[in-house]
């Protein structure tokens, strides 16, 4: 590939969900070997746990399941996001309002929910409210591989082709 694909996880507070989808994502990819051809990062539509950490129960289910991360300060997504990656994933309606409130229109097509790339569209739920990582973990996991099927089919294909 001559470029490398710029994905922007996004969810509200950037502690738990999108910096799980982000550290998962980048397993998945680091254990195809295809990891250069990519870029990988996660931020907040809110400001209000910007400069956090990942939430402890995100950082034990990513323990847990053997998924590496690292130590990380939340981030707000920007306008000028919008312009450089080439997905923006949201974790669910209100991210996606959220998202758009932030960058414009989505001209390009580039904003969508994880679980969009699933069998089984829907949202997934907020474990800072729920308290329930395993079942975070697991719609981020079948989102994260409808993703990479995704792209595997259409983007990395059409540029071997």
């Amino acid at each position: 590939m001559d470029k490398c694909i710029k994905i922007l996880f996004v969810c509200l507070g950037n502690i738990c969900r999108s910096p799980m989808a982000e550290f998962i994502f980048k397993n998945m990819v680091n254990n195809k070997g295809i990891s250069n051809n990519f870029i990988i990062k996660s931020a907040a539509t809110s400001y209000e746990e910007v400069g956090n950490d990942i939430h402890y129960g995100a950082k034990e289910k990513l323990i847990q399941k053997n998924i590496p991360f690292t130590q990380r300060k939340a981030i707000r997504i920007t306008p000028e996001d919008y312009k450089y990656y080439d997905f923006i994933i949201g974790m669910d309606e209100a991210n996606i309002r959220n998202i758009k409130r932030i960058v414009g229109e989505d001209v390009n097509n580039k904003i969508s929910k994880l679980l969009d790339f699933s069998n089984n569209p829907r949202d997934i739920d907020d474990p800072w409210y729920t308290g329930n990582f395993e079942l975070t973990y697991n719609d981020i996991i079948e989102g994260c591989n409808g993703l990479l099927k995704y792209l595997e089919e259409s983007i990395i294909v059409k540029n071997i082709d």
